[in-house]
Formats: C-alpha cells, sequence, structure tokens
C-alpha cells in the first residue's frame, strides 16, 4: 500500500469523518489506525503497535513544541492571575470604541509577532481575547484573523521559524543558497499577500459570508463561549493580583526577545564567522521556542513575586491551569503529528506518491507554477503540514527546474514561490494542521467551528491564487502574476461588496 493511491485514504477519513461527525479526537484516531492497518496488511495486533510505534516518534521528535506550549499555558494563567490582562482590557475599553479598532489591533499584533506561528496563534488570542469578546466578536472571527496573521506573516518574514524550515528543505548538495531562495520568493507568495489583504477587506467592509456571516449574526444576538473553554474563563475571572498593564507587556517584550534569541543561539551565533542570517538560517526553532518561554517564564517569576503583585501559591497553581488550558492543543497536536507519520515516507509514503505524479506531467513548462501550487495546496491539506508539503515538493522542483540554468532560475524561484504559497494555504483549509488547531486553541473557539467559517475564505484567495499563478507561467514574470492575483481578489471583494450586506457593524 505504500506510495500508492491508497495512501491517501488515511487522511481522506480522518477529514471527512471530523466534517461529518464534528468529533476531531475521534476522527483522527480512526484515520491514524486505518492508515497502521494499510501499512500491516490488515493486522490488527501489529496495527496497534505500529499506530503507537509512530506517535512515540512523532511525540518525540516534536516534544519541545509540547513543553513550550504548557510553559506558555503556564505563563498566560500567571499574567491573568495577575491582573495585568484584566487591566490591559480596562485599557482597551477606553481606547477601543468599536469592533472594527478591536480585530485591526488583533490584526496588528498578529502582524507585529511574526517569528513563529505556534507563539504568534497563542500570544495573540490570549491578549486579545478578552478585548474582542467585550465587542462581542465571535470567537470563530478571531481564530481566522489569528490565523491569517500567522503562517502567511511568517513565510514571508526573513526572520522567522518558517525562513529556516524552507532553508533547509533544500536537496544537499544544491547550489543555491537556501536563505537566498526564500528572499526572493517573498513577493510573489501570493496566498501570503492576498490573504492579509483579504481580511483587511473583511474587517474594514463588516461583510462576512457563508458560514462565519452566519455564526457572526448568531454571536450578535446571543455571544457564545463554547462549552470546552467555559472552566477556562471562570478561572480567568478568578484575579488575585494587582497587576498593571506593564506586568502584561514586559513579560511578552521578554519573551519575544528571548525567542529570537534562542533562534540565533542555536543557530550558532556566538561561533566565529556565524552571521545573523546565517544563524536564523541553522536554529533549532523548537529548542530556541522552548528556551525563549522558560526565560520569559523565569523573568515572570523575579517580575511578580517580589512585588507581591501575586502570591507564591497562586503563582505556583498556575502550573496546573496553564497546563490544563493547553491539554486539547496537546492531544490534537500529538495525534495530528501521528497521521502525519503514518503518511510520511517510512510508512505509506504519501509525499512519494504525490511526488511521482508532479514528475509525470512536468512536460508542459508554462503550467508548472499552478501545478506546483494546487499540488501543494492538496498535500497539505491532506497530510496538515505545511512544512512536511515543501520539504516534499521543493526537492521535486529543484530537481526538474536546474538552478545552475540562468534561463530557468527565474522560473525556480516562482515554482518555490507556488509551493509555499499552496502549502500555507492547504494548511489553513486542513482540519488536522497544527497551526489551525492552534489558531482555534488562541482563540478558546470550537476546533471545527473555525475550520468551517475559514474555509470559503481560503477558497477565494486561492482562486485568485490559481489565476496568478497561471500568469506566472505564461509570462515568467512573477511581478505580473502578483499583479494578477491582486487584480482577481479586487473584483472578488467587489463582487462581495455588492452582493453581501454588513454583518459586523
Amino acid at each position: 500500500m505504500e506510495q500508492t493511491a491508497w495512501s491517501m485514504l488515511p487522511p481522506i477519513i480522518t477529514i471527512v469523518l471530523a466534517l461529518l461527525t464534528k468529533e476531531v479526537y475521534m476522527s483522527l484516531i480512526i484515520g491514524i489506525f486505518s492508515g497502521a492497518l494499510l501499512f500491516t496488511g490488515g493486522s490488527f495486533l501489529e496495527s496497534i503497535i505500529t499506530m503507537f510505534s509512530v506517535m512515540e516518534e512523532k511525540v518525540g521528535g516534536n516534544v519541545n513544541i509540547l513543553v513550550f506550549l504548557v510553559i506558555l499555558g503556564i505563563l498566560v494563567a500567571a499574567i491573568t492571575k495577575s491582573g495585568a490582562t484584566k487591566a490591559y482590557g480596562e485599557w482597551a475599553a477606553r481606547v477601543i470604541k468599536g469592533k472594527r479598532s478591536a480585530m485591526g489591533l488583533t490584526a496588528l499584533l498578529g502582524i507585529v509577532i511574526f517569528i513563529d506561528d505556534y507563539f504568534n496563534c497563542l500570544t495573540v488570542g490570549t491578549v486579545m481575547r478578552p478585548v474582542t469578546d467585550k465587542f462581542k466578536i465571535a470567537r470563530a472571527k478571531l481564530a481566522y484573523i489569528i490565523d491569517a496573521t500567522a503562517a502567511p506573516i511568517c513565510i514571508i518574514a526573513p526572520v522567522s521559524s518558517w525562513a529556516a524550515a524552507v532553508g533547509s528543505s533544500l536537496p544537499e548538495g544544491a547550489t543555491v543558497d537556501g536563505f537566498t531562495i526564500f528572499l526572493q520568493t517573498i513577493p510573489f507568495n501570493l496566498y501570503a499577500w492576498l490573504t492579509m489583504a483579504f481580511m483587511v477587506f473583511i474587517i474594514m467592509s463588516g461583510r462576512d459570508f457563508a458560514t462565519m456571516g452566519a455564526t457572526v449574526r448568531k454571536n450578535k444576538e446571543h455571544f457564545e463561549i463554547p462549552s470546552e473553554y467555559r472552566d477556562s474563563v471562570e478561572e480567568e475571572q478568578k484575579i488575585s493580583g494587582n497587576g498593571k498593564i506593564i506586568d502584561l507587556v514586559l513579560p511578552l517584550i521578554v519573551l519575544i526577545g528571548a525567542c529570537i534569541y534562542g533562534m540565533l543561539y542555536t543557530g550558532g551565533i556566538h561561533d566565529e564567522g556565524v552571521t545573523i542570517a546565517a544563524a536564523f538560517a541553522d536554529c533549532d526553532s523548537s529548542k530556541a521556542l522552548v528556551m525563549g518561554s522558560f526565560i520569559a517564564f523565569v523573568f515572570t517569576g523575579l517580575l511578580y513575586l517580589p512585588r507581591k503583585v501575586v502570591s507564591f501559591d497562586d503563582f505556583c497553581g498556575c502550573f496546573t491551569q496553564g497546563f490544563k488550558a493547553m491539554v486539547p492543543a496537546v492531544f490534537i497536536l500529538c495525534l495530528a503529528w501521528t497521521l502525519s507519520g503514518i503518511c510520511s515516507d517510512k510508512y505509506l509514503n504519501l509525499g512519494g506518491y504525490v511526488g511521482a505524479i508532479v514528475n509525470e506531467h512536468t512536460s508542459v513548462m508554462m503550467f508548472l507554477p499552478v501545478i506546483f501550487f494546487l499540488v501543494a495546496i492538496g498535500l497539505a491539506f491532506a497530510t496538515g503540514t505545511s512544512w512536511g508539503t515543501f520539504g516534499i515538493l521543493i526537492p521535486i522542483a529543484m530537481a526538474i527546474l536546474d538552478a545552475t540554468n540562468t534561463d530557468l532560475y527565474p522560473m525556480l524561484v516562482i515554482c518555490v514561490a507556488a509551493i509555499l504559497s499552496g502549502a500555507v494555504g492547504g494548511d489553513h483549509a486542513s482540519p488536522i494542521s497544527d497551526t489551525t488547531i492552534l489558531a482555534s486553541a488562541g482563540a478558546q473557539c470550537h476546533h471545527l467551528d473555525h475550520v468551517g467559517t475559514q474555509v470559503p475564505y481560503v477558497l477565494v484567495v486561492s482562486t485568485c491564487c490559481i489565476l496568478g499563478y497561471i500568469v506566472d507561467g505564461f509570462t515568467q514574470n512573477g511581478w505580473v502574476g502578483l499583479a494578477t492575483g491582486f487584480i482577481a481578489l479586487f473584483i472578488a471583494m467587489f463582487i462581495i461588496k455588492a452582493k453581501v450586506p454588513v454583518v459586523e457593524d
């Protein structure tokens, strides 16, 4: 069953079941086990062993991310317990006069925090959720804004964990520098640019449509907090400290600064001759996030305890509270990583099957950008991993388009940009994507509500990207394709403005 059409079955089963039953945990477990059954030839006992072997491998390899999430949960709980979040919310309520301002500030914060999408999703949600709740902005709308400024900003930011991941995706012996080619793809990453432009339009116009429109209308009449997060909201309301806004701002500044330094440190910035760009390209982002979050945790304790912002007992009580808040995200991530593992080259090799199809249909050079975009968006949707998607497809693009050939190099840059663009687009639409899961967790929104409301927006932007990459292929000029994508988006926005009534005042 390896590297055949059967390898597509586990993600398809998972996604269909999730959409039908609205139960993402059970859907993931069934999808994983179906993949294990395919791999072992139907042996029930061997399938159980295989499933948990993959889980052990994937969770073990990503344990730093899980530790980061737990520490971040503890930080969030401590900041909330101190009263600093409430102080910020009261200040924001005085300064922010309406829903558009609240959503605009959320988007701005998402753009500013460009280091890592995991960090972005959880931090923006934590800081802005009390403010958006005050204005009765639907949690699904908040999750969309978070998601639209997480991966899209990271994939066009030279200083981010994503830049390092793209650089490391180039095959061994590549004649072109990974960081250099990443920089060259930034202007032509249509999905990232168009998504952020479309998000601004949705915020400013207030014209939500499809399932998002229905959700926003429902929350205007009766604002709802998902049942699984009501306990955490009650905990957040139990404020024991006398914190001020500075007690929120300083830990966040230290967290951001420490994470950036962590990336430089793990990239060998202190070694002789290592440049900042090289350090970012060679960094271990997961270790950097753990390092940065732990430094911020220690700093927060030293900031709060001597000043008696919170008592020692309350500060220690945040450990279990923070861990508890992150349990849904941790559990879904562990299952999503396991599904990705069962589809990897060591098992069903879904990427190898897709790669073989791409290699067989590359005779028409002018269609390569749109082909790579569509394959990337489909693969990222099916596997829930954008990093895994461009890790599979970039080496294929490098093999097809010789980087040493100056005539083909511009097309190579466009194709890599199309791969990155499609990877983020598929990641956005996928219910098993870690970024989508964390955007839901950051907004404390029911996960499948976020997926269902975001997909129509993803489809609008993706359609505009398809037109842009078709033009890219015919002209071999990324700037012309970028202009085409924006023109298509402006037409779509004009139609939406004409047909959709204002939903969000």
